[in-house]
């Protein structure tokens, strides 16, 4: 695991371990994105970031909340290769206080897919 300060950075193997441990899995990437790749299985959809980069946080954590109740409450965020996830958990963390931020390192294309693990569509 990686400790970014805000964040951590979670291998394969401990992202499935927080898994199995309940964890919540936030998955940011656009619709489109979840269409061509899938999910991992059990996998919110709450888009943080346009095509062409930007957010509206307000709207994301609108959706984001009734998944995330708390700020101490645990969560994994999830793109495609986790360049989008360090912005997103750095604002989560620093930004906004919340204190139990993960990310999957890779994203879901080289930390996932590419270890032959399978997503849902």
């Amino acid at each position: 695991m990686l400790n970014f300060g805000p964040f951590k950075s979670l291998s394969t193997k401990e992202f499935q371990k927080k898994l199995e441990e309940g964890f919540t899995v936030i998955d940011i990437r656009r619709a489109d994105e979840w269409e061509y790749d899938g999910i991992i299985e059990g996998s919110h959809k709450i888009t943080f970031f346009d095509a062409m980069g930007g957010f509206d946080i307000d709207a994301f954590l609108e959706s984001f909340s009734k998944v995330v109740t708390d700020k101490e409450q645990p969560f994994i965020m999830v793109c495609a290769h986790a360049s989008r996830t360090k912005q997103a958990c750095e604002i989560m963390g620093s930004k906004l206080g919340y204190k139990n931020v993960y990310e999957l390192d890779g994203g879901i294309n080289w930390g996932w897919i590419d270890k032959g693990l399978e997503t849902v569509k």
